[in-house]
């Protein structure tokens, strides 16, 4: 028998012997299996998209192998709550050798345990039932994938992630003979691709079709008696027995079969098939068209403001050769007042810095999705690359406050560096902290452990705290940026605004053009969180967040020229809150997106939702927001810098 490249031997004493005796002992782990390598099947966690409370597998009266082993996890599986332990199917000990997964070795009607149901855990079932949870078992990082006919009656396959815990008999469903059944029997079916030039195999698909069967056993119910139902010669068909009813003290077999088939399908490609689960297919050309849109409506802008603004300096400078400088009008009668230092411009300087540090760790994550390091198949990777670059982000972040600081002639910058290192990541660990403790409180997996939750406060204060300090000095220390006009010491009273130049108008309005650039991508993101889909569109979400960054800036520099146009020359906090405002509708968005898409029930996970929806609208406003400010901030320095004052 064929020998794999990585002896799985290690068990010690008469075990040893007699796994090596039967050959069974070498297990498939480094993604090449030889015929008859154990497969190292392992479980995942219990997901349910009504409750979006992840659970341990071993939280139900599942079999178990006689030690659970934690498989180790990064930052970002622990975050989502990812617990990742062996199974019943792979070798752990002398008594569970005989159940393993033997590579192309087919196998009907295996007996992974049979278990006596206690009162606690039939009422943990049931409610897993109710909850509509999903079972997650991986085999050499594939999850499995339960194979379900299209809607549209399409022979393209389609997939469900997971598969079911059990359902309710719909007949008497709510009433006081309502019946629960398990499913208790998985179908496995595993896909493999051969070596032409070798017996090795690379494993490209996993699936299971679950079912529920109540076991007869010809001794009665004892321990030791031979399964009726099904041998090892004849295979459970569906729909031929009786299901299996959870109830306490039931006595129930759980059992399975394993089928072996080869696939055409390249190693290279196995993630394929995972990454098209959905039903709704993306709709490519209404994606693309929509973004066609919002470029063909920048470049006009762009075209437009360009345009007026050539016309307004040639005039301006023109007047100045004339002599006819008291009779200016427009923009340039405020350039006296327009680098005044705004009110709460401290303030302003955290929220700026903050929102230049969640550009860069935003920047370098998609560059490096779109390079695949943050692939699906790499799991927690994606949240993990967040966390760490933002907490090396602080360095920018310190250096952008303290420039900006310093161009307001301030002189607190410690001040200013301790409000950018606590303000926006206090908040966020704050919310983080409550939501933490109900999915705690709901005896969740989800909820991160108290070694995480250190480990997180570790990285806040231990690195991105000196971090931000660094930047801030660096940037406190070069000399700040001096203004293109003198500002008067008397500020120039504002005439009375026209309605639609109201500040709170005007800012509404602006959020509505960078929101429409992404909204229909956000709803594939959304879709990815919150109903257990797979996010893998990097290279497109790339070029949504270019035409956000560029719809951002312009619709900021537009309605700031219109600002200064009028007279009012408080366009500072405007400039942010403009393109910032489109958080605003991206929180709307994901209210409307919970009402009509999710099927949510609880008060505990309805909060969850929305708590962390807020977290995410809040980190939404601070990019946009930055890159609206930073826009307006080089177009005004730009235009009063082209035109000759006095």
């Amino acid at each position: 028998m064929h020998r794999s490249r990585v002896s799985g031997c290690s068990e010690v004493g008469s075990a040893l012997d007699l796994c090596e005796f039967m050959g069974f002992c070498h297990t498939c782990r480094t993604g090449v299996c030889g015929f008859g390598d154990e497969l190292p099947v392992k479980v995942n966690k219990l997901s349910s998209t009504k409750t979006q409370l992840p659970y341990d597998f071993y939280y139900l009266e599942y079999c178990k192998p006689d030690k659970v082993v934690n498989n180790a996890e990064n930052l970002g599986e622990v975050l989502r709550g990812d617990r990742i332990e062996n199974s019943v199917y792979t070798v752990t000990s002398p008594t569970s050798f005989l159940q393993a997964f033997k590579m192309r070795i087919d196998e009907t009607c295996k007996e992974a345990c049979r278990k006596t149901f206690t009162a606690e855990g039939v009422k943990n079932f049931k409610e897993k039932i109710d909850d509509e949870y999903r079972v997650n078992i991986i085999l050499d990082n594939l999850p499995v994938a339960v194979p379900k006919q299209r809607r549209d009656g399409s022979p393209t396959p389609s997939y469900e992630h997971g598969f079911r815990v059990g359902y309710k008999d719909i007949q008497v469903a709510g009433t006081k003979d309502e019946k629960y059944y398990i499913n208790n029997h998985l179908s496995f079916t595993v896909k493999y691709h051969k070596d032409a030039e070798s017996e090795d195999s690379r494993i490209v698909g996993f699936e299971v079709i679950p079912s529920s069967v109540h076991h007869e056993y010809n001794e009665g119910d004892d321990k030791n008696s031979r399964l009726l139902t099904c041998n090892s010669n004849t295979k459970i068909a569906p729909g031929k027995h009786a299901p299996q009813e959870v109830t306490a003290d039931a006595y129930v077999a759980f059992t399975y079969d394993v089928i072996f088939q080869l696939s055409d399908l390249k190693w290279a490609s196995r993630w394929d098939t995972y990454l098209l689960m959905n039903d709704d297919q993306i709709h490519w050309f209404s994606i693309i068209n929509s973004l066609m849109i919002v470029l063909f409506l920048s470049g006009m802008v762009a075209m437009i403001m360009m345009r007026t603004l050539y016309r307004d300096i040639a005039n301006y400078n023109q007047l100045e050769t004339q002599d006819e400088a008291q009779e200016e009008t427009g923009w340039k009668l405020v350039h006296g007042d327009v680098f005044r230092p705004p009110v709460n411009s401290g303030l302003l300087c955290v929220y700026v810095g903050t929102g230049v540090q969640f550009f860069g760790m935003a920047l370098v994550t998609m560059i490096f999705a779109l390079l695949g390091f943050l692939s699906p198949s790499n799991r927690g990777g994606l949240m993990t690359a967040m966390v760490l670059l933002w907490v090396f982000m602080g360095l920018f972040a310190g250096y952008a406050s303290a420039r900006l600081h310093k161009m307001f002639k301030g002189a607190e910058w410690k001040k200013i560096t301790l409000k950018t290192a606590f303000m926006f990541p206090g908040i966020v660990f704050a919310v983080f902290f409550v939501l933490n403790a109900l999915i705690w409180g709901e005896k969740s997996s989800g909820a991160v452990p108290f070694g995480t939750m250190f480990a997180l406060v570790f990285l806040w204060f231990g690195i991105s705290v000196p971090l931000v300090f660094v930047g801030s000095y660096l940037g406190f220390k070069k000399p700040g940026m001096e203004d293109p006009v003198k500002t008067n010491k008397i500020p120039r009273q504002i005439p009375e605004q026209a309605w639609y130049m109201q500040p709170t108008f005007s800012v509404l309005i602006g959020g509505i053009l960078p929101f429409g650039a992404v909204f229909i991508e956000l709803f594939f993101i959304l879709t990815s969180i919150w109903l257990n889909q797979f996010y893998y569109i990097f290279g497109f979400l790339f070029l949504v967040f270019l035409i956000l960054l560029i719809t951002c800036a312009e619709i900021t520099i537009v309605l700031c020229y219109f600002q200064l146009c009028s007279e009012d020359y408080h366009w500072w906090w405007r400039a942010y809150l403009t393109s910032g405002s489109s958080a605003l509708y991206l929180f709307l968005y994901a209210a409307f997106y919970f009402f009509t898409k999710l099927e949510i029930t609880k008060l505990v996970s309805g909060v969850l939702y929305f708590g962390y929806m807020l977290i995410v609208s809040y980190a939404f406003f601070v990019l946009t927001g930055t890159i609206g400010f930073y826009a307006c901030f080089w177009f005004v320095r730009k235009i009063y810098s082209s035109v000759k004052i006095d």
